[in-house]
């Protein structure tokens, strides 16, 4: 049996044209996304660097949507507060970056903005077990990061229907987010079955082949009628 459940579509800038950002962001906001995902990364907890405060503040301006910011970074604590600048923002951490991950979820909470905790695709879900009570989001990396572009990892599909049956046992409440190599495909179908909730896609959005607005269209098309398989 197939739930009724409202998948959440964030389309990643990582994969836009850095030359038209705001038109980029401000064509996602237009074709439906539910919140723009936003990828920091400091070349050290991956390979590549990619933006900082003053670009995230300029994609803020560009729309009314929520920021899913990813802190794909290094002592996350001492940058969060240069982040979080609006009541929607959304703040996701790396629980192998963190040396004292209750503490920085903790930094996200006292703020009153929504926090994550993501993890690798080699990274258990034991990592998040003892702050699930806290979060509102747990990030299922289906790619190494650090590039975008990458392909999905299928084994990441049993990953998400493990860690759905640790929340619902548990009784909490955080959403499934996944990002990497999310399609209007396989990809997004079998993800969305295993239980997530909220889709991260960037190539799949941002292409050369179709306007955002087309690929947002295809991306719902295609989670039309899904939820978790309850």
């Amino acid at each position: 049996m197939v739930s009724e459940t409202y998948i959440q579509v964030a389309p990643s800038i990582l994969s836009a044209d850095f030359g038209s950002l705001r038109q980029q962001v401000e064509e996602a906001t237009a074709a439906g996304a539910d919140m723009i995902h936003v990828d920091i990364m400091d070349g050290q907890f991956v390979p590549n660097i990619t933006m900082g405060e003053v670009v995230v503040d300029a994609i803020r301006k560009s729309t009314n949507l929520p920021l899913n910011i990813h802190l794909m970074i290094v002592q996350p604590d001492n940058l969060i507060p240069s982040f979080i600048k609006s009541p929607t923002d959304q703040i996701i951490v790396h629980a192998e970056a963190c040396s004292h991950l209750h503490r920085t979820v903790g930094l996200v909470k006292d703020q009153g903005n929504q926090v994550g905790v993501a993890i690798n695709p080699a990274t258990p879900i034991s990592a998040v077990e003892e702050v699930l009570s806290l979060l509102d989001i747990v990030l299922v990396m289906s790619v190494n990061p650090g590039f975008g572009g990458q392909s999905f990892i299928p084994e990441t599909v049993d990953k998400i229907r493990r860690l759905r049956k640790v929340i619902q046992d548990g009784g909490y409440s955080a959403q499934i987010e996944v990002d990497g190599g999310i399609k209007a495909d396989w990809t997004a179908q079998d993800s969305v079955k295993a239980g997530a909730t909220m889709l991260v896609s960037g190539t799949g959005i941002f292409n050369q082949q179709d306007t955002v607005e087309g690929a947002m269209g295809k991306m719902r098309g295609c989670l039309m009628g899904l939820g978790p398989l309850v």
